[in-house]
């Protein structure tokens, strides 16, 4: 008799193939955290669909997974050249009611955006992102290489601390780093509580949304 345990390693194990290298990662750890203990919580996944993550975090956390592969979007508007009006389509892209969402997947999908494409993706994350809720992104910080094939990067869950990375075609390579004021600014009011840089040129950036009780209220309007 196979233990759920032993039957969710095979999986893993199957799924993944050897196409990419296996990395540490700081964040997913508490990510996971800042999920626990919500009853049923709701992931939205940015990046493509991945078998064996959504049998990691259903037994992780025991939330429902929606996944929004966003890549898809990009390479048909660079095929279809039609790339300036990506950012306005980000603004319908989710049809998730606001604050409805617990936590976010971005992986590295902002590296593949222009300014204007990040900036209404990001308004959009923070409008279902419920407040407390929290929000994993990947920013890289080493200039892209000139000449190199595009490609994308599917993240895999190996384990709470191991990310595999495995590669695969796309039409748009990445863009120029953000600096690390600007990924902040680019998310408020989320708030960013842990920021990695790591060996292989790897920002890690876990955000939360403050929750109601901190926020401002307005003060009394004049008579």
């Amino acid at each position: 008799m196979v233990s759920l345990s032993d039957l969710f390693a095979r999986r893993r194990k199957e799924d993944r193939n050897g196409d990419g290298p296996v990395h540490p990662t700081k964040v997913l750890e508490r990510f996971l955290a800042g999920l626990a203990g919500r009853p049923q919580p709701v992931l939205l996944d940015l990046g493509p669909v991945v078998g064996t993550n959504v049998t990691f975090f259903g037994e992780e956390v025991g939330c429902k997974i929606l996944v929004e592969d966003l890549s898809k979007d990009i390479d048909r508007y660079v095929t279809e050249g039609k790339l300036e009006e990506l950012p306005a389509f980000f603004d319908t892209r989710f049809p998730q009611q606001s604050e409805a969402i617990d936590g976010i997947l971005c992986w590295d999908i902002f590296d593949y955006l222009d300014r204007a494409g990040m900036e209404r993706l990001a308004r959009q994350l923070k409008r279902v992102l419920r407040p407390d809720g929290v929000l994993l992104a990947f920013f890289s910080t080493a200039d892209p290489r000139a000449g190199v094939r595009p490609t994308y990067t599917k993240h895999v869950v190996v384990d709470r601390a191991h990310l595999e990375y495995r590669p695969y075609a796309g039409s748009r390579p990445k863009q120029r780093p953000l600096l690390n004021r600007d990924i902040q600014r680019l998310f408020e009011p989320l708030r960013i509580t842990e920021n990695f840089l790591l060996k292989t040129n790897l920002r890690e950036v876990l955000f939360r949304k403050p929750p109601l009780s901190s926020r401002v209220a307005p003060g009394p309007t004049a008579g």
